[in-house]
């Protein structure tokens, strides 16, 4: 099963998981935050509450996380300032140990949430209903959140010159199972005699999930599967940034902290190139790559007051523009996305007890 706990974020303070199993994150972070109570908010999305430091052992427990790549640095950046125990930002619940572990978004539903080993499942698309019923066998409810959007970005060498932009009909010709392109060449004569390289996340992601959905179509060819696959998302950077022919896409934080390294590629659905950013995602203008993301606590956890807090504590700082803009790289809830899902939460908490 893959597993990518990638820690090359210069910006966040990882700890990587033990490749294959849940491996505890010694966490720790800064930044705006909230105390878990819901309290007000400043002009930053923060919590303008100062419980920040104070009464901060009163909780106690372990989480477990597993699920999507793309929501990993997210989930990994509030779980840091959930057990902070030193900056001003953090919650300081020392005694709460976060473990995480990137399975992509199916491989975590099927390997760790619906069989019961995990208390929350990250995803970037939302569940399945094969796997809602593969739940709902082992009496688990997953609770869906909606934690943030994300540009998923496609990628080529910087040395290749004959492209900054692509066409969705382009995008699926290469990725098509049914015509499976050999050369740039093959899909647009202005484009070289060069053989593709393929990199891109596994059967396993809810990335490739998606791509199929918005590039492919679920009805279409499927995905052709004469390419790297991988869910450790530091191996499409790679090996795009070692090959001029290379072509991959992957969530756009992960781009976002390698914008040397590779060139993102605008996205023509029919109204001229748009480039990936958190801007254009926002407003809808980057189409169909746009995608909101999510995490599924399950309801039962929620009785455990560790684990409901730290689901508040992740809700409350949603619309964090310095955690999940500045530092992750995705675009934050609003403030009416927000009180949704707060209001989901503390329904779902509500009923587990």
């Amino acid at each position: 099963m893959p597993n990518d706990t990638d820690t090359r974020f210069s910006r966040r303070r990882f700890v990587a998981a033990t490749s294959g199993t849940l491996g505890a994150l010694a966490l720790a972070g800064c930044t705006e935050n909230s105390n878990g109570s819901g309290g007000t908010t400043n002009d930053d999305g923060g919590n303008s509450d100062d419980g920040g430091n104070s009464g901060s052992n009163d909780l106690s427990g372990t989480i477990d996380i597993a699920g999507s790549s793309t929501v990993f640095p997210l989930a990994t950046a509030m779980g840091e300032r959930f057990t902070n125990p030193e900056d001003e930002g953090g919650a300081g619940h020392t005694q709460v140990e976060v473990n995480l572990q990137s399975t992509g978004s199916g491989g975590g539903f099927a390997n760790h949430f619906c069989p019961g080993r995990t208390d929350f499942n990250n995803a970037s698309r939302p569940i399945k209903e094969e796997e809602q019923s593969a739940c709902g066998e082992n009496d688990i409810e997953p609770v869906e959140l909606t934690v943030a959007t994300d540009a998923l970005t496609v990628v080529v060498n910087n040395d290749a010159d004959w492209v900054d932009s692509i066409t969705v009909e382009d995008l699926a010709t290469i990725w098509s199972a049914e015509e499976q392109p050999e050369q740039w060449s093959d899909v647009n004569s202005d484009w070289p005699d060069q053989s593709f390289e393929l990199y891109g996340p596994s059967d396993a992601s809810g990335t490739y999930d998606y791509f199929i959905e918005a590039i492919l179509g679920e009805e279409g060819p499927g995905h052709r599967q004469d390419y790297s696959a991988t869910e450790q998302d530091r191996t499409i950077i790679q090996g795009v940034e070692g090959s001029e022919a290379a072509i991959g896409y992957m969530g756009f934080a992960y781009y976002s902290e390698n914008t040397d390294r590779v060139k993102a590629l605008a996205i023509d659905d029919g109204d001229g190139p748009v480039e990936p950013s958190l801007e254009n995602a926002k407003s809808g203008a980057y189409t169909p790559l746009a995608r909101p993301l999510f995490t599924y606590p399950k309801k039962s956890a929620l009785a455990e007051d560790h684990v409901a807090e730290f689901a508040r504590y992740w809700m409350d700082n949603s619309d964090n523009r310095e955690i999940v803009a500045d530092e992750v790289g995705y675009v934050p809830l609003d403030d009416d996305q927000k009180s949704e899902m707060q209001d989901r939460l503390e329904a779902a908490i509500e009923e587990a007890n």
